[in-house]
This record gives C-alpha cells, sequence and structure tokens, in this order.
C-alpha cells in the first residue's frame, strides 16, 4: 500500500451507476477492471497517482469510513442514519439514489386502525435502529425482525406486522400487496469523511471535498 493514498469507498449496485458521470467530472477514472463485471477484484488504481478505490457492500461504506479503512465514501443517508457514527461527517448531498425509507402494510389491513393508537408493534427491516427511533418518536415499542432481502414477505407470512424498507417506485410493494403508509425520511447519497482524516490530512480531503461538490453542482446545472 502507498503510504500517501487516499482510500475512496463506493457501494456496489445500481448507485454506482448513478455516481459514475460524478466520478468523471471529478477527475477520477478507474483502471479498466473496475467496469468488468467478471473482475474479483475489490480494491482499484485510478488515474490518480495517490487515491484508490474500494468497491463493498452499501452497509459496509459507512463502516470502513468510520474506522478507518477509507478516508471517504458514499453512502445513502439511511445507512448513516442507521448506523449513526460519530467519526463520520457527510457534508456532500451528492443528489442521486433518490427514494425514500417508508412505512408498509398489507393492503388488506391498512386503514383498518390508527398507528398512534399502538404500544407495541413487530416491524421487519434491515434498519432495525432507524425503525427503533422512528416508533419510539411517538411512544411505541418497535420489536424488529431483522432481515436483509425479501422484506416485502414477512407481513404475509406472520413475521411482522409491518415493514420498513427504502422506496422508489413502489411497484415491488404493489406486486407483493403491500401499501405504503408513512414516509419516515427521504434518502439521497451523501459523500462521507472521516473525522480524523480530515483533520490529520486537511488539504489533501478539502481538495476531493471541493472536487466533489463541483462535480454535484455541474450535474445538477
Amino acid at each position: 500500500m502507498r503510504s500517501a493514498t487516499t482510500i475512496l469507498a463506493l457501494p456496489k449496485g445500481r448507485i454506482l451507476k448513478e455516481l459514475k458521470p460524478i466520478l468523471a467530472r471529478a477527475g477520477i477514472r478507474p483502471e479498466p477492471a473496475f467496469d468488468d463485471e467478471d473482475s474479483r477484484l475489490l480494491r482499484f488504481r485510478t488515474d490518480q497517482p495517490d487515491l484508490d478505490i474500494i468497491r463493498v457492500r452499501s452497509f459496509d461504506v459507512a463502516t470502513f469510513v468510520a474506522f478507518g479503512g477509507a478516508h471517504l465514501g458514499v453512502a445513502g443517508n439511511d445507512v448513516l442514519m442507521e448506523f449513526d457514527y460519530s467519526e463520520l461527517y457527510a457534508p456532500i448531498d451528492l443528489q442521486i439514489g433518490a427514494c425514500r425509507l417508508s412505512v408498509a402494510e398489507p393492503a388488506a389491513v391498512a386503514g383498518r386502525d390508527d398507528p398512534r393508537s399502538w404500544s407495541h408493534v413487530r416491524v421487519a427491516s434491515k434498519y432495525p435502529n432507524l425503525t427503533r427511533r422512528h416508533f419510539a418518536s411517538r411512544g411505541v415499542q418497535a420489536e424488529c425482525v431483522r432481515l436483509s432481502g425479501a422484506i416485502e414477505l414477512a407481513p404475509l407470512l406472520g413475521l411482522a406486522r409491518c415493514i420498513v424498507d427504502l422506496v422508489s417506485t413502489g411497484s415491488t410493494l404493489k406486486a407483493n400487496g403491500l401499501i405504503e403508509v408513512e414516509t419516515i425520511t427521504e434518502i439521497t447519497s451523501r459523500l462521507a469523511v472521516n473525522r480524523s482524516a480530515w483533520k490529520t490530512r486537511p488539504a489533501v480531503i478539502g481538495h476531493w471535498l471541493a472536487r466533489f461538490r463541483e462535480a454535484t453542482d455541474a450535474r445538477a446545472a
């Protein structure tokens, strides 16, 4: 590892497709293997001699940055709020990956009772911390069933009364007999920074923050 190398953590999946034009505008061009779907590499060089990219699961970006494995990273504010690491600072909204974190329940039972009257509810989600905080704010104790996928099945199979998950078009909910009943928060992807790295190498981190900010503003113009 090159001692002065800055590490940028990027998420796998659909957000990466939206992110690539911003990377290009910021002057970051990864090595060819980065776009090779058959490549098993997880770390990639770029045309910037002191910048490498690591590609990890979206939920892991925050952990890599918070614990110093990466200096910068791109993560949705759903992930940042779920972990709420004190070492993370997310100064730039990249304005990509727009969706929302919502509560959904079976269409067959939606509207039959007032959620404000609940004292306890079992919820399926991959966001247990956000879910508990949301329901606790209205005095409801949320028992969370943590699932990583196929969350829409939970109410239909009796695992939970409702779910908390990301919603974009709502088509997956509809296909599985669920409807969105409440939006918890709007979601976009952010550029997150390790606070200690910003203190110890302010010129380098400041440089990349400026480049990403300019790239984001250019995209919005």
